[in-house]
C-alpha cells in the first residue's frame, strides 16, 4: 500500500493527536535539556492508538482494579507516558511536563512507581518492565481463576506493554519470556519498538538474532507491523491480539526512531536533547508551529480526555457488576472486597505456629512449617521456587501447582531463572491484591539484585526467601556458600533483611514482613540445624521486631543478673554459639550479655534511648559473631569492639567442620572475648 494510501487512513485528529504527543515530549526533552526523544517520537502512534482505541482505564482513578495495565518496560523513553498521562486527563498538570526530570517533579527521567499517577512500575533498567508484566500476567490469572464464575467475569483485563530493542537484549526478559510462554498467558500483550538502533549505533553491532524465531520457540504468538505509522495495521495487530488466546502475545512494530528529526533513524535521536534548531527543524517536519513549546491543540486536549468520561464509566459499570456478583457469590465477594483492600484477613495471626515442643531443625524447615501453617488463613500469599522447592521449603501443601489451566493453585514453579523469578514477583505485587514469596539458595541473590533493588525503590511487599545463608552450607563449597551477600542486602536502602536464629524467631520474622507493607524483606535460613532456645527462660521472640535485643542478660558466678561487662551480638545459626560462650563466660567470672540482632534494619529505626538499652555505650567490649563478612559491624561493635567473622571464601567440607576451621567454636569466641576486656 502507497503512503498516499495509508495517510487516508488517519484522520486529521489522529495525526494531529500524534504529533501533539511527539512535541510535547520534545519540548520537555529540549527544557530539560536532558532525556532520550528517540523512543516517544518513533512509537507515538502506537501509544496512541492503544491509548484511544484499546487500554480500559480511569484517569480520576489510576488504581481502579480492573482496569488494562500499561507498562513502559522501555523506561528512558518515559516522556511518551507521561504526556499520555496529561493529555488523558491524570493528575499530572503542564507544570509537571515542564519540570520534567527536575528535583522534587512527578517526572523523573524513569518511570516511578511511587511518584507519579498511572505509572503502574518503576522501570529504566532495561528488561525489567519486561519481566514485571509476565508477573502481572500470572496475578491476574490466579485470581481470575480464584474469583470469576460463569457469566461473571469480574476480573477481565490485559496487560500491554511497550519494549525495545534493549529490553529484548536483557537477558531477564528471555528468561520471563520463557516463563510466559511456558504457562500459556495469553492475557500479555507486547509492542515490540523494533528500530533496530541502540545508542552505539545500529542492533546489528551487537544483536542479530531472529526475534521472531526466537519467541515462537518460547511459545509466544509474533505478529509484524511493518510500517510504525500505519494506524490502520497497527490497531488491526493488537485486536488481533486480543481475541487470540492460550499464547503471550508479540507485535513486531517497526519504527523510526526520533521520527521526524533531522537525525531520525540514527543513534544520534536516541538520547540526549537535540537543541533548538533541531526542535525548530523537528517541528516543521511535522508541520507544526516551530515557536510554540507545550503546545495542545483545545481538539486535541478534548479528543484525549474523552478517556475521563469512558473511565468513569467502565468503572461504574464494573462495580454494578461486581455487586450482582457479590449478591450472588456472597463469600467469594467479601474474598474479592478483603483481597482488593490489599488487608490481611482479620485473625490472620492465631494460625502462626507456637512451637511449644520444638526440636532442633534448620531455620529453612521451621520457616516451610510457617508457610504451612499460614497459608490457608492468608489466601493472598502465594509462591515458589527456583527449582530449589526441597531445600527452600517453600511448598504450600494444601495447594497444587500453578499451570496452564489449574491458574488457581499457589505453588510457582519458577525453574532456575532467579532474575525473572524476582522481577516477576515484583509484577505481581504491583499488581495488587497479592503477596508473592519465592525462594533460592542466598548465593543466587547475586542473579536477582536488579530485581531486589527495583522492589525496594518501587516500596513493595516482596518477600525473598534465602535459605543456605553462610558456610553452613557445607559440602557444595565455596560458589553456593553465601559470604558476602547479606552485607550487600543490608545495602539496599528500604530492604529489611532478617536472620532468624530459631523457631520463635523464625515466626515472629514471617509476622514482620507479612506486616511490613512498605517494602520488600529478605529472610536469610539456614542449611545447617539451631540451637533450640528455652523462651520460658530467655526473652520472648517478638523482640524481633525491633531489630535487635537482650536475649540472655549477663549473670555473675552465682547466677545471678548482673551488670554485663561484655556484650555477644549474633544473628542466625551463631546465636546458639553466642548462647554458649556467654555461659561459659559467666561462670569465670566474666558477666556476658547476648544480644540477638536478627534485622538491622529495624534496630536502627527504633529510638535512641531503646538501642543504649540494648548496646550501653559504657560496655565497650563487644563482639560481633555472623558467618558472612564483616562490613557494617563496626556500627554496633564500636572503636573497641571486634568480629568473629568470615572475611574470604568457604570451603567444601561438612559443615561443622568448615565451621570450626573458620574459628566458630566456643573456645575461640570466649578466647576472643577475654582479648576485649
Amino acid at each position: 500500500m502507497t503512503t498516499a494510501a495509508k495517510m487516508k487512513r488517519t484522520t486529521d485528529i489522529d495525526q494531529l493527536s500524534i504529533n501533539t504527543i511527539r512535541t510535547l515530549s520534545l519540548d520537555a526533552i529540549q527544557k530539560a535539556n536532558s532525556g532520550h526523544p528517540g523512543l516517544p517520537l518513533g512509537m507515538a502512534p502506537a501509544a496512541y492508538v492503544l491509548w484511544t482505541k484499546f487500554l480500559r482505564h480511569n484517569p480520576k482513578n489510576p488504581k481502579w482494579f480492573n482496569r488494562d495495565r500499561f507498562l513502559l518496560s522501555a523506561g528512558h523513553g518515559s516522556m511518551l507516558l507521561y504526556s499520555l498521562l496529561h493529555l488523558t486527563g491524570y493528575d499530572l498538570s503542564m507544570d509537571e511536563i515542564k519540570h520534567f526530570r527536575q528535583l522534587h517533579s512527578k517526572t523523573p527521567g524513569h518511570p516511578e512507581n511511587t511518584l507519579t499517577p498511572g505509572v503502574e512500575i518503576t522501570t529504566g533498567p532495561l528488561g525489567q518492565g519486561f519481566a514485571n508484566g509476565v508477573g502481572m500476567g500470572i496475578a491476574q490469572k490466579h485470581l481470575e481463576a480464584m474469583f470469576n464464575r460463569p457469566g461473571h467475569n469480574v476480573i477481565d483485563h490485559f496487560i500491554y506493554c511497550i519494549c525495545s530493542d534493549g529490553d529484548l537484549m536483557e537477558g531477564v526478559s528471555y528468561e520471563s519470556a520463557s516463563l510466559a510462554g511456558h504457562l500459556k498467558l495469553d492475557n500479555l500483550i507486547y509492542l515490540y519498538d523494533d528500530n533496530q538502533v541502540t545508542i552505539d549505533g545500529p542492533t546489528s553491532l551487537a544483536f542479530t538474532e531472529d526475534v521472531t524465531m526466537r519467541f515462537e520457540a518460547a511459545g509466544w504468538e509474533v505478529t509484524s507491523v511493518e510500517d510504525g505509522n500505519d494506524l490502520f495495521a497497527i490497531e488491526s495487530a493488537i485486536r488481533a491480539a486480543r481475541k487470540s488466546t492460550g499464547k503471550p502475545k508479540l507485535i513486531r512494530i517497526k519504527t523510526i526512531i526520533g521520527f521526524g528529526m533531522p537525525k531520525q533513524g540514527t543513534n544520534k535521536a536516541h538520547s540526549d536533547a537535540p537543541g533548538p534548531e533541531a526542535v525548530k527543524e523537528t517541528k516543521r517536519n511535522l508541520d507544526w508551529p516551530e515557536n510554540k513549546s507545550f503546545f495542545v491543540p483545545k481538539e486535541v486536549l478534548s479528543h484525549f480526555r474523552q478517556a475521563v468520561k469512558n473511565g468513569a464509566r467502565l468503572e461504574k459499570d464494573w462495580e454494578a457488576a461486581v455487586k450482582v456478583y457479590s449478591k450472588k457469590y456472597p463469600e467469594m465477594g467479601k474474598t474479592l472486597s478483603e483481597t482488593r483492600s490489599g488487608k490481611l484477613p482479620e485473625g490472620w495471626e492465631k494460625s502462626l505456629p507456637k512451637f511449644d515442643n520444638v526440636e532442633a531443625k534448620a531455620t529453612r524447615a521451621y520457616s516451610g512449617e510457617v508457610i504451612n501453617a499460614i497459608a490457608d488463613s492468608i489466601p493472598q500469599l502465594i509462591g515458589g521456587s527456583g527449582d530449589l522447592t526441597p531445600s527452600n521449603n517453600t511448598y504450600i501443601k494444601s495447594s497444587s501447582n500453578f499451570e496452564p489451566g489449574r491458574y488457581a493453585n499457589r505453588n510457582i514453579h519458577f525453574g532456575i531463572r532467579e532474575h525473572a523469578m524476582g522481577s516477576t514477583m515484583n509484577g505481581m505485587a504491583l499488581y495488587g491484591s497479592l503477596i508473592p514469596f519465592g525462594g533460592t539458595f542466598q548465593t543466587f541473590s547475586d542473579y536477582m539484585r536488579p530485581a531486589i533493588r527495583l522492589a525496594a525503590l518501587s516500596h513493595i511487599q516482596v518477600l525473598f526467601v534465602f535459605t543456605h545463608d553462610s558456610i553452613g552450607l557445607g559440602e557444595d563449597g565455596p560458589t553456593h556458600q553465601s559470604v558476602e551477600h547479606l552485607a550487600a542486602l543490608r545495602a539496599i536502602p528500604n530492604l529489611a533483611v532478617i536472620r532468624p536464629c530459631d523457631a520463635h524467631e523464625t515466626r515472629e520474622a514471617w509476622r514482620a514482613a507479612l506486616l511490613r507493607t512498605v517494602g520488600p524483606t529478605s529472610f536469610a535460613f539456614s542449611r545447617q540445624k539451631v540451637a533450640v532456645i528455652d523462651r520460658k527462660k530467655f526473652a520472648s521472640a517478638s523482640g524481633l521486631h525491633k531489630g535487635a535485643y537482650i536475649l540472655a542478660e549477663a549473670e555473675d558466678r552465682k547466677g545471678n543478673k548482673t551488670a554485663p561487662k561484655l556484650i555477644l551480638i549474633a544473628t542466625g545459626s551463631e546465636v546458639g554459639l553466642a548462647m554458649e560462650a556467654r555461659e561459659k563466660l559467666n561462670k569465670t567470672g566474666t558477666s556476658t550479655r547476648v544480644v540477638s540482632m536478627p534485622c538491622w534494619e529495624f534496630f536502627d529505626a527504633q529510638s535512641a534511648k531503646y538501642k543504649e538499652s540494648v548496646l550501653p555505650a559504657k560496655v565497650t567490649a563487644r563482639l560481633a559473631i555472623e558467618a558472612g563478612v564483616s562490613l557494617g559491624w563496626a556500627k554496633y561493635t564500636g572503636d573497641h569492639g571486634d568480629t568473629l567473622t568470615v572475611d574470604r571464601f568457604g570451603a567444601s567440607a561438612p559443615a561443622e567442620d568448615v565451621f570450626r576451621d573458620y574459628g566458630f567454636t566456643v573456645e575461640n569466641v570466649v578466647k576472643k572475648a577475654k582479648r576485649l576486656l
